[in-house]
């Protein structure tokens, strides 16, 4: 674990921010970011969506840490200042949808050796909340879990679906995996959408905070998806969703607008939730952490009190287990039967 770069004049984030460089398993770079604080109650780990980068959570990391709660981001491979994974560093591109495992193993293994604050909380925005979910299935040491428009399904209509899962199946065997998804390019979204076609955020000057990132620090910006990843994802999302719902408490939220990814399929997993509950924000769009001040506040409030009580309800549990154990445990040490104790 390396001292890392973090662009703190564009971040907006907490005092005292520090990124590192980790190594995953498979030999990939990449880059977490962690904003920590004396007398934190716990620590958030904040996994971003598909283009996204540890200084976009910046303001949102300020948002939670006045809620008491440090913030660890990641920088997936293929984004961010991770290593980039073929020659043209622009498309979204892995080889394996579950490679991203890999870094989340790298960041806990520093979360540990860091010492962050317990309990940890994850807190998944769309790829992010593929991701997570994966990752939870995988035993992610997490007390609670909460998911921003999460992508347990892209937005593909009916007619082009069995299109886009042809054509990238076709794609990843010929050897264009590394090409760009049609209609895309290797220019970042916001640099060429216009903020009233926009389908991330109501907020022009978090559009503008958006921009001035990427614009500022051009290598933080990623251009549309690959067709290698596109197929990886429509996988990875179709296995998930034969899954059961994990036994952990979640919040999910998403926008009435949502335009990116598979509402029904949310809806679906969140009906199959027996500790969750799900919130839908009327007029929201796909980035419902950086909308309007008054829809962050909302969100950020119900995430706090999320995290707050589950982890009252963890120490809760604990304190019944050591109660348990302790009138169940002899009043003097047994007898052992061999000659050497």
């Amino acid at each position: 674990m390396e001292i890392a770069p973090l662009y703190t004049e564009i971040t907006d984030g907490p005092d005292q921010g520090q990124a590192y460089w980790l190594r995953t398993d498979d030999g990939v770079r990449i880059r977490a970011g962690v904003w920590a604080h004396e007398g934190a109650k716990g620590t958030v780990l904040l996994f971003p969506g598909r283009t996204e980068y540890v200084e976009k959570y910046g303001r949102t990391a300020s948002d939670l840490a006045q809620c008491g709660y440090a913030s660890c981001v990641i920088d997936w491979r293929g984004q961010g200042l991770s290593d980039r994974l073929i020659s043209d560093p622009m498309p979204g591109h892995v080889i394996r949808f579950s490679d991203y495992q890999k870094d989340i193993d790298a960041l806990l293994e520093m979360a540990t050796e860091l010492n962050l604050p317990k309990p940890w909380h994850l807190l998944g925005h769309s790829m992010g909340g593929g991701i997570g979910l994966q990752a939870i299935y995988n035993g992610l040491p997490v007390a609670s879990c909460a998911f921003s428009g999460p992508m347990w399904g892209i937005s593909i209509s009916p007619q082009m679906r069995p299109v886009a899962w042809t054509l990238s199946t076709l794609a990843q065997k010929v050897g264009l995996g590394h090409i760009y998804t049609p209609g895309t390019s290797r220019e970042s979204y916001v640099l060429q959408e216009a903020f009233e076609d926009n389908k991330l955020t109501n907020d022009r000057p978090m559009y503008d905070y958006m921009i001035d990132q990427v614009r500022t620090k051009p290598d933080l910006g990623l251009g549309g998806p690959s067709m290698g990843w596109l197929i990886e994802a429509l996988k990875a999302t179709r296995q998930m969703q034969r899954l059961a719902s994990p036994d952990l408490p979640c919040f999910t939220f998403y926008g009435s607008l949502e335009a990116i990814v598979d509402v029904p399929r949310i809806e679906d997993r969140m009906t199959r939730w027996p500790n969750g509950t799900l919130h839908v924000v009327e007029g929201g769009h796909h980035e419902l952490l950086m909308d309007t001040p008054d829809i962050r506040a909302d969100i950020t409030r119900k995430l706090c009190d999320h995290f707050d009580q589950a982890a009252t309800d963890l120490d809760q549990r604990s304190g019944s287990d050591d109660q348990d154990q302790k009138q169940s445990a002899p009043s003097h040490p047994p007898r052992s039967n061999s000659a050497v104790a």
